[in-house]
This record gives structure tokens, C-alpha cells and sequence, in this order.
């Protein structure tokens, strides 16, 4: 977790040459992916774009904004091994009812189609208490029983001691153990080589074939 010494672990995975797909702005537009897809979520200027650039080791794959509410539609990135799609970010105050109801359709459209997707890393600014649409959020993913990780961005904002004081605190207000939780700052790189050995395990989870339920199978022969 937090106490991962990045400079020394060894990375789990070796992104090279991450691309830009395409946009898609409703569900006809969704991609079907040929690997592991994973997306990254979060409430609006949670750090979404600088946490997919900080993956790709790249400043700007996905496009940064100082403005709120910036990514309207999914985004698909080609990471190699895997697909990353990013998504609206939620929560943004200042745009129409309108708006935020379109981007929640989106949203709801994109998780239904949970089949297709391995894994999703919620962002939540390490600095705060997660938002009532953070917890709906977690609600959501478990509805969908989508497996996920909540990973916390600008970790470099907090003292090391403050740090593990906020882990604790939000890991409680979500039910989650700490150990489900990621810290990270894209600014400094702390937690990126954590989270490519998290998404390297779930490359390797996709890969594996379904176990076979052997009593299924003698019923079957039974037939």
C-alpha cells in the first residue's frame, strides 16, 4: 500500500507506446475490447487525466484541464497489454441538470455492458472525505459486481503521517479495508509501480480460464 518504496520495486508491467483510441459520447459508440479493458473514474477534477498520464509515463496522452467537468465522454486508450477507458468525471456543480443526467446515463450505460470490463480504479483526492457521489459510486460497482480499487491521487499534498491518517479515515467512511486502497501522485510517481503491479494481476486474472464446476460436468455424463 503506502508503504511500497517505489524506487526500488521492481515494475510488474512495462507500458511502452500507450495511443488514443477514440471517444465515444453514447452506447452505440462504446468499444468492444479484444484484451482486459480497465477504467479509471472520479468525481470531476479529481486528477483523472494526470493519473492515466502518469501510467503511460507520458504528460499528455489524455489532456489535462485546470477547469472542472472537462471529460464529457468515455475515452479509450490502447495501454498494449490492456484498454484503458476514462470516464466522465461526476459530481461537477456547475453544469445543467441536463448535463449531469446525461453524463450519468453514460456512466450507467458504460457499467451495464460489465462484461467487458476487468477492472475499474475509482480515483478519490487523498486530501478530502469521499463525496455522497463517491459512495453512490461504490454502490454502483457493487451492483454491477465489478471488481475495483479505490486509489487516492495527490498523495504528494499530505505529510507522510497525515497520509496514513487518511487512508485509515476514508478506507472507514467507504467499508473497505486499507488494503484496498492505493495511494498515488502523479506529480512525483508515488504508488504508480502499486498500481501497475495491481493492473498486471488483473491482466493475468482475465487471462485465465473459468474453472470448471466438476459436478456440473458429472451430472451431465450422468443425463
Amino acid at each position: 500500500m503506502y508503504e511500497t518504496n517505489d524506487k526500488t520495486q521492481a515494475p510488474a508491467l512495462v507500458i511502452k507506446n500507450a495511443t488514443f483510441i477514440t471517444s465515444a459520447a453514447k452506447a452505440e459508440q462504446f468499444i468492444t475490447p479484444d484484451k482486459p479493458m480497465i477504467a479509471v473514474c472520479g468525481k470531476s477534477n479529481v486528477g483523472k487525466s494526470s493519473f492515466i498520464n502518469m501510467l503511460a509515463s507520458r504528460k499528455k496522452l489524455a489532456k489535462t484541464s485546470s477547469e472542472p467537468g472537462r471529460t464529457r465522454l468515455v475515452n479509450y486508450f490502447d495501454f498494449g497489454e490492456f484498454i484503458l477507458a476514462d470516464l466522465p468525471g461526476y459530481g461537477f456543480a456547475r453544469v445543467s441538470k441536463g448535463e449531469k443526467e446525461k453524463w450519468a446515463k453514460t456512466l450507467d450505460q458504460f457499467f451495464k455492458k460489465s462484461e467487458h470490463i476487468s477492472h475499474v480504479f475509482m480515483l478519490v483526492d487523498a486530501r478530502h472525505d469521499p463525496t455522497a457521489d463517491d459512495v453512490q459510486m461504490i454502490e454502483f460497482l457493487h451492483y454491477y459486481t465489478i471488481p475495483f480499487t479505490v486509489t487516492l491521487t495527490k498523495a504528494d499534498k499530505l505529510s507522510r503521517m497525515k497520509l496514513k491518517e487518511h487512508i485509515k479515515a476514508i478506507a472507514a467512511d467507504l467499508y473497505l479495508g486499507e488494503q484496498n486502497l492505493l495511494a498515488t501522485s502523479a506529480e512525483t510517481g508515488y504508488g504508480k509501480n502499486d498500481v501497475l503491479h495491481k493492473i498486471a494481476s488483473v491482466i493475468e486474472l482475465a487471462k485465465s480460464p473459468l474453472p470448471v464446476d466438476e459436478d456440473e460436468d458429472e451430472d451431465v455424463e450422468e443425463e
